[in-house]
């Protein structure tokens, strides 16, 4: 039952990504303007058992997300919800068919290893919410264990401290419950069998985002990044 469970989240997965490529082809000149990115998130997301649920108000443009990060799972959850583009680490842009689909769907790639790249790359940052597009961040900078979150890394607040005029700081917590430590997708595993850990599950996986209020700007990237983790922390303590 559950190999025909799995066979049948992936049979529709894959019509929703067919459909969403096609259609995405066929509107090529007016494809930003339908929301082709956001409507894959979400439906694709369904497809694999996503059941999201939103809490509070997402500030809707001129914004950066905050958000904890503990699976492949949040992308999905986070797009769907939000016409959000998201930071990504650049080796992301290499992974078959995923990295052709973050680009299409504006994905800005970071390079940590490299100071002088990062410098370009939040001034790229900067330049897309000055856009007014949503954009997410994940400042752990990996996935956690779904116990506890990583220290956010300051590095990565660069481009908002300050912010561009207008664009605020907005915490997002992601909540899976019971299930976010047998999801997580940590350390060193590799993503087929956490994916046939996903799709084996029974029933729907509750994902609940908690939009939280906005951080008062800062210059301080380290005071930005701590209020980001307290305030996401005490909201999955909720």
């Amino acid at each position: 039952m559950t190999r025909y469970r799995a066979a049948a989240r992936i049979a529709v997965a894959l019509s929703v990504l067919g459909f969403c490529l096609t259609g995405y082809a066929l509107t090529w000149p007016i494809r930003k303007r339908l929301g082709w990115t956001r409507f894959f998130l979400q439906w694709f997301g369904e497809a694999l058992g996503l059941d999201v649920r939103v809490e509070g108000k997402p500030v809707g443009r001129d914004v950066l997300y905050v958000a904890n990060h503990l699976s492949w799972l949040d992308i999905l959850a986070m797009g769907g919800a939000t016409p959000t583009a998201f930071v990504s680490k650049d080796d992301v842009s290499q992974w078959p068919l995923v990295g052709m689909l973050a680009r299409i769907g504006g994905t800005i790639f970071i390079d940590r290893q490299s100071r002088r790249a990062a410098r370009g790359q939040a001034d790229q940052l900067g330049l897309a919410l000055m856009d007014h597009r949503p954009i997410t961040l994940f400042p752990e900078g990996t996935t956690n264990d779904g116990v506890s979150l990583f220290p956010f890394r300051p590095a990565l607040f660069a481009s908002v401290a300050p912010a561009p005029p207008g664009v605020v700081i907005q915490p997002v917590a992601i909540d899976y419950g019971d299930a976010a430590t047998e999801i997580a997708w940590s350390g060193d595993e590799e993503l087929g069998p956490n994916a046939r850990t996903v799709l084996n599950r029974p029933g729907p996986l509750v994902c609940t985002l908690r939009f939280l209020p906005p951080l008062a700007p800062s210059n301080d990237r380290k005071q930005l990044a701590a209020q980001a983790q307290a305030a996401i922390t005490a909201a999955l303590a909720r």
